[in-house]
């Protein structure tokens, strides 16, 4: 079944409009869902819809409301929501250009494909993406989906185009409230030095498969055991002798040259590190 697009319109740079369609570039990975059981009993919690005075009320019987005062709404049908006029709604216009280093990563919300719409919009579409990738910017404009209108960015991906949704100035909070009490020291040269030589120790193309959810994996093996365990409670023991990652670091220095060592170094240093096993004592003739 071939994905249903998730907005279909134009997109216009000044009298050139180009008929596109958009579908979600993401989806929800691998999790554990629960549920809420009602322990004595065993049975599964659910909820009603209700109204004070009224009880339990049927869906076709709720509309949309916002309240003016309290206790006083103004009641709203959907096809009325639905009407309501935007030109974004149909059409992103292309109202400037910045560089994509301007756009801080904070901003970035969710991205989507974005495809030409039928063979006639691709010349047009393909000039565009083309455009954007020689001149290295990324075009913004604003577009109304799902009942909100959005901030949006649209840049060059492959032989398509990437849309990403942008958070409006409103939704992100200043960083100088988090930062503030952080000294503005210059670091050591020799320990900026070291923590330079091991990121690029570490450096390698960006891979994603080999990253995967390793807490959706202990959960299910959480399961299994307690099924295994017939109901018996299970906490993991916290005390696996293993030093804390989060451990303050007292010397920086000799951790960092400790993190630069070869494998075999390690080994070679523990091996002195051992004591020498004790010859057996010789029998008595």
């Amino acid at each position: 079944m071939a994905a249903r697009a998730y907005w279909q319109g134009q997109i216009r740079l000044a009298l050139v409009s180009i008929p596109v369609e958009i579908y979600t570039a993401t989806k929800s990975g691998a999790q554990i869902s629960f549920h809420q059981i009602h322990e004595p009993s065993g049975k599964r919690i659910k909820y009603e819809k209700v109204a004070p005075g009224v009880g339990a009320v049927e869906p076709e019987e709720i509309v949309k409301g916002f309240e003016v005062e309290k206790g006083e709404y103004v009641l709203l049908e959907q096809d009325e929501i639905d009407a309501v006029k935007l030109e974004s709604k149909k059409t992103l216009e292309l109202t400037q250009f910045v560089d994509a280093d301007e756009i801080d990563v904070l901003y970035y919300e969710r991205p989507y494909f974005v495809v030409p719409a039928d063979d006639l919009a691709e010349e047009a579409f393909i000039v565009l993406r083309e455009a954007l990738r020689r001149t290295r910017k990324v075009g913004l404009g604003q577009l109304a989906m799902r009942g909100r209108e959005y901030v949006v960015s649209l840049k060059p991906c492959g032989r398509g185009m990437v849309l990403e949704t942008l958070r409006y100035a409103d939704e992100v909070n200043k960083a100088q409230g988090y930062f503030r009490d952080i000294p503005d020291d210059a670091p050591d040269p020799e320990l900026l030095g070291l923590a330079e030589s091991l990121i690029e120790k570490k450096v390698a193309a960006f891979d994603p498969k080999k990253f995967h959810d390793r807490y959706v994996d202990a959960l299910k093996d959480l399961i299994v055991r307690k099924q295994k365990a017939k109901g018996r409670k299970i906490i993991e023991d916290a005390g696996d002798g293993k030093e804390s990652r989060g451990s303050n670091v007292v010397d920086l220095m000799a951790a960092l040259k400790k993190s630069l060592e070869k494998p075999e170094a390690k080994a070679s240093r523990a091996a002195k590190a051992k004591p020498a096993a004790k010859a057996p004592a010789k029998k008595r003739a």
